[in-house]
Formats: structure tokens, sequence, C-alpha cells
């Protein structure tokens, strides 16, 4: 079955469902809930670095600002913490800002804002100030980008209380998180992967919400459990294609969100299965996988079979080389790997 009639419904998480219906790229989906957004709710602006360029951010906001006009998309200029500053005011004031970072890398810059103002204005005023507050970040990949424009940082947000943090996979949950991230009164991070800008889905027309914290198996099976995030999703598709050449039965979780994560989507899977693969497009050390193998070595000990295997990056900076770059970045063939290994035991 192809990767792009995959989808899984909101209300639907355990399930993978065969979708036939309109197909869209994720940059028109991520174009078109923008749009809903700022139709239906005058109080939703869109700023961020070329976001009204003709180009528009890799196709995510063009038109809109010719559209909506200068006043809710506009252009800024290079100065991540005064800017992210801004957005958190305005969040403050009941505006819902969509704020473009463009790359993870920089959100470095606006670490202090985010982390200890935007993450924290909810529990030091009991609930009163609510901080409706959306960044967009995109991982680069492929073109050069190397150690300074390629990060993958979602280690570091994860261990941010108050903050979500979704990474969507799919074309239809590009379209629903970023809806749902926007109406939501908390600040929500959105890790968006060049490499998913080359998918098409299926994507209704009409406006849904895909709930943060809620991830989705778009797999089922009975042998070992793939957990993964944003790319790595479509990496372990491939995989698990291969692997059931093999009469190897894999069951793959999107987890989408990774703050809040799904436990117990995750756990459920393990009980099943008794094996655990985690497959993250962050490093190795202090990440996503870490964290989810931890929760396997927990509360999910009892299940276990076999000690869990985990594909990330190598703890090393990000190389320029194309060459380079692919032995630095992990995918299908590190995950069949690790699946195979973990049957070994």
């Amino acid at each position: 079955m192809p990767w792009s009639r995959i989808k899984a419904e909101a209300h639907e998480p355990g399930y993978a469902v065969t979708a036939v219906g309109r197909m869209l790229s994720w940059a028109d989906a991520t174009r078109e809930a923008l749009h809903t957004a700022l139709t239906n709710d005058p109080s939703v602006f869109v700023m961020g670095q070329g976001v009204d360029d003709p180009s528009g951010m890799f196709g995510c906001t063009k038109n809109l600002h010719g559209e909506f006009g200068s006043d809710r998309v506009f252009d800024t200029p290079l100065a991540e913490t005064a800017l992210t500053g801004i957005a958190v005011g305005a969040a403050q004031c009941g505006m819902r800002p969509v704020y473009f970072h463009n790359r993870p890398d920089f959100l470095y810059l606006a670490l202090d804002q985010l982390a200890n103002h935007a993450a924290k204005w909810a529990y030091m005023f009991d609930g009163q100030v609510p901080v409706p507050l959306v960044l967009w970040a995109c991982t680069g990949r492929g073109w050069g980008s190397a150690a300074q424009h390629s990060q993958a940082l979602q280690g570091i947000f994860l261990h941010i209380p108050g903050l979500k943090v979704v990474m969507p996979a799919t074309c239809y949950d590009a379209k629903g998180l970023m809806l749902s991230a926007i109406k939501d009164n908390n600040p929500v991070l959105i890790l968006d992967h060049r490499y998913n800008f080359k998918n098409i889905g299926v994507v209704p027309q009409e406006p849904y919400l895909v709930p943060i914290g809620v991830g989705a198996v778009r797999r089922i099976g009975a042998d070992v459990t793939i957990v993964a995030t944003s790319q790595m999703v479509q990496e372990a598709w491939q995989a698990a294609c291969e692997l059931a050449e093999e009469n190897i039965d894999v069951e793959i979780i999107d987890l989408r969100t990774i703050k809040p994560l799904d436990t117990a989507l995750i756990l459920e899977s393990l009980q099943k299965t008794g094996r655990l693969v985690v497959a993250d497009t962050g490093w190795l050390t202090g990440g996503v996988t870490a964290e989810i193998a931890a929760l396997a070595a927990g509360p999910g000990y009892k299940y276990l079979k076999a000690p869990v295997q985990r594909v990330a990056t190598p703890d090393v900076s990000t190389p320029s080389s194309y060459t380079l770059e692919q032995g630095f970045y992990v995918g299908k063939d590190a995950i069949v790997d690790a699946v195979r290994r973990v049957l070994a035991y």
C-alpha cells in the first residue's frame, strides 16, 4: 500500500486506515490550515522570515500576504529573541500568533523567551494568563545545510515543562495539528522535516483537528513495534515493507506529539509485540529515543522480550558534504538492522 494512502483518523488512534480522497502536498496542507485559521479567527496572525515572499516558506504561506494583508501576514528581521518576546506578549494580550522560525537551530536564540516566559506564564499565574503561541521550525537536510542549519533539537524542547511539541509525519496531520496548535491556549512548537515536503497525502477540505498528545498506529503488526517521529515514520514504513518479505510483521506507531507523549499507546503495542525499536530524527544521547527506551524499561519492562533498540543520528555535528551526509543520517536500512537485532534475542 503506498505511503501517500495512509492516514489515521484522530478518533481512531489504534488503526491504520486506507483513505481515498483529495490529495494535497505537505505545503498545501499547511497553507490550507493557516488560511482557515486566518479566515475564521481575526486574532490569528502569521509572522516570520519570508512569509510574505512569493515562494511562501516552501509554499506554506504562498499568497497569504496578498489575501490577508501586511497586518496579519508579515516578514520579520533576524532578531529571534526580540521577536519571540513580541509574539509572547501578543499571545498574552489575546492574539494568536504563528511565528515561523525557519530553522530549529535559531530557536536557541529564542530559548529564554520560550522556556522562561511562554512556557511558564500559565503555571506562575494559576492558568489566568494563557499563551496561545505557535512556533514553527523546519529541519533542513540534503543541500549542505551542515552544522548550524539542520539540527534536530526536539530532545531539548522535550525537556521544557509547559511547552507542547508536535512532529507531524503525514500531510493529513500537517493540517490537523497546525489547526489544533493555533486553537490551543498553550505555547506549541511545531517541528517539521524538510524531507516531508516531498509527500502528498489525503487531506479533507473541511477544517478538522488532530488532538495534541494522541499518537497513531500506521501499521498493525505482531512481531515488533517501531515507534517513530516525523520523517522517520516514512522510513519505518519502507522498512516494514522490506521486512514483510521476510515474514516479519512490524507495527508502526507515529508519535505525532512528543510532548505530551502518548505513553498508553506505546505500552499497549509493546504488550502485544514484546519488542521495541525507536527511531527519531534527532541525536541519540538524551533525546526522544532515550525517553521512550526509559518508558519501556520502567512501566513496560514486564512486556519486554528483548532489549530496546534505538535508531538516531550519531552524536556528532551535521556534515555539509553530501557524501558524509549519507553516512550521518539514518533511515530505512538502519531500522531494518535494528529490527533484525531485536528479533535475534
